[in-house]
Formats: structure tokens, sequence, C-alpha cells
């Protein structure tokens, strides 16, 4: 195979550092590769609470259109961002090793923040999962890059923020933890640490991207996006799913909550088929959540 690949990729720090590190995968095994820089409605509209905009989705569309349109050959993801669904057209095709799912504290370790500290999140489910936990926290909503929301310490009262262990280990910024939150607890969002290329099926984008593909990480995101989608389009509850495969099964954990996190169902499923495993967790927790919360 010879030709340069064209990755479209969102121009945030963290994006290009992820849309570099494919570049770098690729180039090892002989393809060249160069870095289409787009911008969604999820950068255009920063000053928007990620609750009010469409949905998942608003930091993926207009990447997978530029794959879709010829603009570029792959479409590099955060995996978190992706809607259920891979758009006609397209192919998941690729997903390398998984970094770490867990989410983070920077500033303060959630047991030294004092009664009514600050916390800032711009993610539902990360506020919902810091209520629960602790309901005399002030969560409040923040946006931005990583650097934006680190900056946001100490301002306005804040006395920490919440983000992705796997941000912070690609920008070479994990020395800046306070506290990795156990992912059995504060269990992450779908796809969360994963990176997910898509291309058209058949092209010699998608036989390049075969060969750094992880078949473990592929298959737990497969059961997460099954979880995902078993929700269907109009949930808009808070919840996360976390799977792992053992080689011969996958066992995903999985939680939805109340906006305010005074409602949590918990789970587990365990199958050797990894959507089922999702699927099937999904409708269970949703069937729950109007019962007797889960704490």
């Amino acid at each position: 195979m010879s030709g340069e690949l064209r990755l479209a990729t969102r121009g945030s720090p963290l994006a290009l550092a992820q849309a570099n590190s494919i570049r770098g995968r690729l180039e090892t095994l002989g393809r060249r590769a160069e870095l289409v820089v787009v911008e969604t409605e999820g950068d255009r509209r920063g000053d928007v609470a990620l609750a009010e905009l469409a949905g998942r989705g608003v930091f993926a569309k207009e990447v997978q259109a530029a794959v879709l349109d010829g603009r570029a050959d792959v479409a590099v993801h955060s995996a978190k961002d992706l809607p259920a669904m891979t758009p006609d057209g397209l192919v998941l095709a690729a997903v390398p090793e998984r970094a770490d799912p867990a989410d983070a504290l920077v500033g303060r370790p959630l047991g030294v923040l004092a009664p009514g500290a600050t916390v800032a999140t711009g993610a539902p489910r990360r506020r919902a999962l810091l209520l629960a936990e602790r309901p005399d926290l002030n969560v409040v909503e923040l946006r931005g890059n990583i650097a934006r929301r680190l900056d946001a310490l100490g301002r306005d009262g804040v006395d920490a923020v919440v983000v992705a262990m796997a941000a912070l280990v690609r920008l070479g910024l994990e020395d800046r933890v306070a506290e990795r939150l156990d992912p059995d607890r504060f269990v992450p969002q779908v796809g969360q640490g994963s990176i997910a290329l898509e291309c058209r099926a058949g092209t010699g984008a998608h036989e390049a991207l075969l060969g750094i593909d992880d078949a473990r990480a592929h298959l737990e995101l497969r059961c997460e996006r099954g979880f995902l989608d078993a929700l269907g389009a109009g949930c808009e509850l808070p919840g996360g799913a976390w799977a792992t495969y053992d080689g011969v099964q996958t066992t995903v954990r999985g939680v939805l909550l109340a906006d305010d996190g005074t409602s949590v169902v918990r789970g587990v499923a365990v199958d050797t088929d990894p959507e089922r495993a999702g699927r099937t967790l999904a409708l269970q927790l949703r069937e729950r959540l109007a019962g007797p919360s889960v704490p």
C-alpha cells in the first residue's frame, strides 16, 4: 500500500495528541499520514452546556462528514463522543489499545473536600455521580479544553475539577491527579479512554487501520456501545458503562442516575456476546430506575 492517509480530527490539544498518536502508529506500518483539522458544533458552541446541545455527536458529526465528502480518509474520535449508531457509508474500523477509562479529580481528593466545596464538570454523568456520593457538594458547570478546565481551579471558589485520566495521561499531565476515581463506583462514560477510527469500508484506509486495531479494546467498545444503543436516542439520563473482556466473556458494569444523583441504579451483566451483554444491562437498568434507588 502507498499514499498518504488524511486523518480528520478536532483541533483541541487533546484531539491533536490523539490524532498524532494514530499518525505515528500508521507510520510504523509504512503508511504516511497527515491531519485534517475540523471544527465541530461542540467546539463552536463552547459557551453552551453539553446537556443543552443536541445530544451525543456534537463533537463527531463534522469529523465524520469530512470522510463522507472526501476531504479525509479516516475520522479520529474520542470514542466517548460518538453516538450509538455509525453513519451510513462509514465503519468503525479500528480501536487501538485503550487508555485508563477512569475519571480523575484534580485539585483535592473527594474525601478531603469540605462540606459545600465546589467541584466543576461539564458532564451530566459526572455531576450526578458526584452528588450521589456527596450530596453536600456544589457542582458547577465547566466546559472547554483540558487547559481551560485546569485553569478554573482556585477561581470562583472552585476546589476541584473532574477530567478523564486518559486525557491527562495523553497530555503528559498525570502529575495533576489528586485522586483516580474507581471505575467500579464512578462508572465511566461509554468509550472513555478509547480512540475510535472510522473510514469507508473496503478502502486502503480500512486495510491500514486493521493493522492498529486491538481486538480486546474493540470488543469492549462494542459492548459499551450496545449499552448506549439500547437506551435509545431519546434517553437523556446520565449514565455510564464499563466493559472488560477476559478472553472468553465480557463483563459490563453500568449505572443510570437522576440528574441530581438522588436516584441511582447499578448493575453488572456477563455474556459471551459483548453487544448482548451491553444491551441487556441497559434495558435492566432503565426498567429499574423508576423503582427503589440502589446507592
